[in-house]
């Protein structure tokens, strides 16, 4: 107990002292354990106590609760997008090619921070789709790329918030905003049901959408290691490697999902 305990107060003098000194105070920004355990239980619901819970029970019928939530992401990702955008990137205070953090209490540098904030929460309101998933029985949803996804991005978006809350960093929130806004306007159409369906050919489209959104954040990212930009080496490798694990991820699920379907029909007829 006392080796960890040790290394749970070394942690939290590491972050105390390289930290975002605005955000000390802040519930869960001592250290990214609170978040990693949460994504730990997240893992275990999904795969393990979520699908044995429901193994003899009948799917829940969740329509409305499922509409709500769609409904609800759709508002939050467009308030993300627009809150992010106008902290810096669409008033024309931030640059495409190196924008370090501004961690003072300037009102702008403020606005970005909170919308921060939000992006990092939204991944955690994010895992309520999982719990859909598991509850209506739909367990192929929960595969490698949906876990991996969501497991993956609460504890990455905690060091993003904690050290660099802004600048280069925010330009994968706001494309992810409003990936995320698309995508939830999709899933809400969905959920309205089957006479909707003849209005959502363009599924796949969105698909590589998100394959485009991770090639922005890998070119926008990589390029500040040719670039004398003042903001760390250590997160453009963290955000350009995130692009690249996501890409591939999304890649092999295009892949699977429409190239070998298409192979499948044109092999039928």
């Amino acid at each position: 107990m006392a080796p960890m305990l040790s290394i749970i107060t070394n942690m939290k003098n590491f972050f105390d002292e390289h930290g975002d000194p605005r955000i000390a105070q802040w519930p869960m920004m001592s250290t990214p354990l609170p978040s990693i355990v949460i994504s730990l239980v997240y893992i275990y619901f999904a795969k393990f106590l979520g699908p044995q819970l429901m193994k003899n029970r009948k799917p829940f019928q969740l329509k409305k609760a499922i509409l709500m939530y769609n409904l609800l992401q759709v508002f939050l990702s467009t308030y993300l997008f627009y809150e992010i955008g106008m902290s810096g990137w669409f008033t024309g205070e931030y640059s495409l090619r190196c924008q370090p953090v501004n961690y003072s209490k300037e009102p702008s540098a403020l606005r970005m921070l909170h919308a921060a904030k939000w992006y990092y929460i939204a991944k955690f309101i994010d895992l309520i789709d999982t719990i859909f998933f598991v509850l209506r029985k739909k367990f192929s949803h929960v595969n490698t790329l949906h876990v991996i996804h969501h497991s993956i991005m609460p504890v990455s978006m905690w060091f993003g918030l904690k050290l660099v809350p802004g600048g280069h960093a925010s330009f994968l929130a706001l494309l992810n905003s409003f990936v995320h806004l698309v995508m939830y306007s999709y899933y809400f159409l969905s959920a309205l049901g089957a006479q909707m369906q003849k209005y959502l050919w363009w599924k796949k489209y969105l698909t590589s959408l998100q394959m485009v959104q991770f090639l922005c954040v890998i070119v926008h990212a990589f390029q500040l290691l040719l670039i004398d930009c003042n903001f760390p080496t250590v997160f453009v490798w963290f955000i350009g490697l995130h692009g690249v694990l996501f890409f591939l991820l999304f890649r092999n699920f295009y892949n699977e999902t429409y190239k070998k379907k298409k192979h499948l029909d044109m092999k039928n007829k």
